[in-house]
């Protein structure tokens, strides 16, 4: 028995040999093809960047394919005997090919570290050009080079924005993406929570980060994802810089520093920004509100001036501990001041009454002070490639002043002559602290945990002023007047974990945040306290395909966190007709997102398409509406609305999102991208009957390289109509041009612009709600020239002509 046991698994051995021998005579004669890509500039690795191997004989069949690590490396296998052309593409950077030989005698073959220019740089005889495109557009996130995008000259972060696919920006300088807010980071990190884009130049931005679906190493905030915005920072030997002075039409200016000192281990980096600018505008109101069965009617005209002044300055230090650790510490100080007036023309009709005129002035006056002080600290492992120890503390400190008020200038005798005024101190602390740990797992892996904790303090007053008339002292009125204060803690962990299996690349991830929310508003009219742990999946799933193709299948929970303004019951007069109130019993809304990309690159050309679906739950609604009480106690003939914010619902939004580049001409190249989605919002009935819309972007760009020396940009931008809660916001568009002429042999560069050149950009809002109608435009001063000269010194220098290659492939899960 024992003797035919043995004979049996002696054949089960036999057949496993059988069979395995053709997969081993199979793998000896395959090869491995391994290497490092680096960014020339600064020898940084560039991670998940795709490299593909392409038959020598038909470039359009790929062998096999992959993605860089961490670390860069990358490896191919396995790759039979033959002849092929290895191919990277990274994002912003110049396509490498490289033809390579597979032999059974050699079948491994070790191309070492290969460094990819972002800037021309000669080697001997042979120039390497690796131009960054005005705005790179990948499967997980879109990247706009702002020294590229030159309809950004003069502007600030709005402008930026406003030229980013499938962005929009509002009057009040909020972004969305495909119709959901969006969180704002600075260098990484999430921005003070007060910090708004038209306070940031445009001349202090490296680029910007449009991520959609970011995986779990980023904060949870955000439905419709992330906005990353990086600082400008030098890190070339020697003295390097930059200085720039742009001229507005109509009382506009700007100026722009900037450079960095090297000296062995440690680098001096600082920069300094300051406008003066003045902005005009006009508006339009058609208003009818029932109140107690009496309809009043407003017809309103107002003309404004609006004038911005900020001065900021950003230093700092790197320091290099050892060759594998690195240290930075910045200081991030600015001031702003900002006023506007606007005199409006009313008449109100109320009911059968005659009509009556008033001629009003209302203002506001603000200023704002804010520093950031953070410390950076990089370790890697020379033994250890991959392995990566970052960690962050940054402590933000702001104070705000603001002045609100309405004067009453002309008007019947029965219509009392007075001034209403509002004063707003604000001041906000912010601690975050930050630790990030990247392990790799083999060659084709690696596991990523994290860490961190914000802490949010805010306190402030609000007091409300009125004079009874001319000459008369102000008075405070109690009842109206408030302090706040408030608190926001939020501890997070993380982990994701990442493998490559051949062509498939596959990232899970769970992050989990708990949140402390404290507000109080005195005298006690309002406190709060909410606490809530929540856990937010995400996943990604890569596909390389042949002929330099990539399929992306990405999903991540999110959610939409209220602002303090949203939660406190803090009236906030935004004029004597008009004030918001938070609700402290607000919730947190949370996104489900699912997205499936495809991109193809063939030759010059690449074409992104991506179809998206997003599922908000407990959906937060700004509803207006009339307070009666407010409008009894206002001895006003007019009425007083009130808004405040609730959770509604459920609603579901999906579409289809394309981005093409394409060179028509070796001096022309278009990048189009446009989106189509289904826009739903909730019902502030609460009757379960949600309204929806199909809306959309489009956008083109033209780039144009007449001449060496001179670029040429050629952008129109269209949003579709939007819904909103109550109404519907009206189609939103608009053409710009821009020019820069390089001179002095590349040491400087002479910037035209021109924004809005047919003036068309309005907006036009239309609101409904029970017993409440009304129609509001606004013209604010769009169309702007703007004439900017910039110099360059030490090893900077400016962007060359935009690059014609393709600028898909690279990225990598949602950062």
């Amino acid at each position: 028995m024992n003797s035919f046991l043995t004979f049996r698994r002696a054949l089960r051995c036999l057949g496993l040999l059988v069979m395995l021998f053709p997969l081993t005579a199979w793998a000896q004669t395959a090869g491995t093809i391994t290497g490092t890509l680096l960014d020339a500039a600064n020898n940084q690795p560039l991670p998940f960047t795709t490299v593909v191997l392409l038959q020598a004989r038909d470039s359009s069949q790929v062998a096999t394919g992959t993605q860089t690590a961490e670390n860069g490396t990358f490896i191919l296998e396995p790759v039979q005997p033959g002849s092929y052309l290895l191919r990277t593409s990274a994002v912003g950077y110049g396509t490498l090919r490289r033809a390579v030989t597979i032999t059974a005698a050699a079948p491994t073959m070790r191309l070492g570290t290969l460094r990819l220019a972002s800037t021309t740089t000669k080697l001997g005889e042979v120039t390497v050009t690796g131009e960054r495109a005005a705005v790179v557009d990948n499967l997980d996130k879109k990247v706009i080079n702002v020294d590229k995008d030159l309809n950004s000259a003069g502007g600030t972060a709005v402008d930026v924005l406003q030229n980013v696919p499938s962005v929009a920006v509002d009057q009040n300088g909020q972004a969305t993406l495909r119709g959901a807010d969006v969180a704002i980071y600075l260098d990484g990190k999430p921005a003070p929570s007060n910090f708004r884009l038209e306070q940031l130049p445009a001349s202090r931005i490296e680029n910007v980060e449009v991520i959609t679906n970011p995986s779990a190493r980023y904060p949870a905030a955000g439905a419709g994802g992330v906005i990353n915005i990086t600082l400008k920072k030098q890190q070339k030997d020697g003295w390097n810089g930059q200085a720039a002075g742009i001229l507005g039409t109509r009382e506009k200016y700007n100026l722009s520093l900037s450079a960095n000192r090297k000296l062995g281990k440690l680098n001096f980096f600082g920069s300094y920004d300051a406008n003066d600018n003045h902005y005009r505008g006009e508006s339009d109101l058609r208003q009818a509100a029932t109140v107690e069965g009496l309809t009043t009617r407003t017809d309103q005209n107002g003309r404004s001036l609006r004038h911005q002044q900020y001065h900021g300055g950003r230093f700092g230090v790197d320091y290099d501990l050892t060759k594998d650790q690195k240290i930075t510490v910045s200081a991030d100080l600015s001031q702003s001041r900002g006023s506007s007036r606007e005199n409006l023309n009313t008449i109100l009709t109320r009911g059968t009454d005659a009509p009556l005129a008033l001629r009003n002035l209302g203002y506001s006056n603000e200023k704002q002070h804010q520093s950031v002080y953070s410390v950076d600290y990089r370790r890697t492992w020379a033994e250890h490639k991959g392995r990566e120890l970052t960690a962050n503390v940054s402590l933000v400190d702001v104070g705000v002043d603001v002045q609100v008020g309405q004067r009453v200038l002309d008007g019947p005798a029965s219509y009392p002559r007075q001034e209403r005024r509002q004063l707003y101190g604000v001041g906000i602390n912010v601690l975050q602290a930050q630790a990030d740990y990247v392990h790799p797992l083999g060659e084709k892996g690696r596991l990523d945990v994290g860490l961190r904790n914000e802490s949010w303090w805010s306190d402030g007053t609000t007091d409300y002023l009125l004079q009874s008339g001319e000459n008369e002292a102000f008075v405070r009125l109690d009842n109206q007047s408030f302090a706040y204060r408030y608190q926001q803690h939020v501890q997070a962990g993380y982990a994701t974990a990442q493998q490559e299996f051949g062509k498939w690349s596959l990232q899970g991830g769970l992050r989990a945040e708990y949140t402390t929310l404290d507000g109080r508003v005195l005298p006690n009219t309002g406190q709060f306290t909410q606490r809530y742990l929540n856990l937010f999946p995400t996943a990604t799933l890569v596909r390389t395909l042949p002929g330099d193709q990539r399929l992306q299948l990405s999903y991540s929970r999110r959610l939409n966190r209220p602002n303090f303004m949203q939660v406190l019951a803090l009236p906030i007069y935004n004029d004597q007709r008009n004030y918001r109130i938070g609700n402290p019993v607000l919730r947190p809304e949370f996104i489900n997102s699912v997205e499936l990309g495809h991109q193809a690159t063939w030759k010059q050309t690449s074409l992104t398409t991506t179809l998206f679906w997003r599922q908000t739950t407990d959906a937060i609604q700004a509803i207006r509406a009339i307070d009666t009480a407010a409008t009894r106690l206002s001895g006003q003939p007019d009425f007083i609305t009130r808004t405040s914010y609730q959770n509604f619902g459920q609603t579901n939004n999906y579409g289809l999102e394309m981005s093409l580049n394409q060179p028509l001409a070796k001096w022309w190249k278009i990048t189009a991208s446009g989106s189509v989605y289904r826009n739903e919002v909730t019902s502030f009935l609460g009757d379960g009957r949600n309204r929806s819309t199909v809306t959309g972007t489009a956008r083109l760009m033209n780039s144009f390289t007449p001449t060496k020396q001179l670029d040429v940009q050629l952008t129109a931008n269209y949003r579709a109509p939007q819904l909103t809660a109550q109404g519907r916001l009206a189609a939103f568009h608009g053409i710009d041009v821009a020019l820069r002429q390089r001179l002095f042999e590349d040491r400087a560069a002479l910037t035209l612009r021109v924004s809005d050149i047919f003036n068309t950009r309005r907006n036009y809002t239309q609101l409904y709600s029970d017993g409440l109608e009304s129609n509001f435009r606004t013209k604010y001063e769009t169309r702007v020239g703007y004439l900017g000269f910039t110099w360059f010194f030490g090893n900077s220098k400016p962007s060359k002509k935009i690059d014609q290659g393709p600028q898909g492939g690279g990225g990598g899960f949602g950062g």
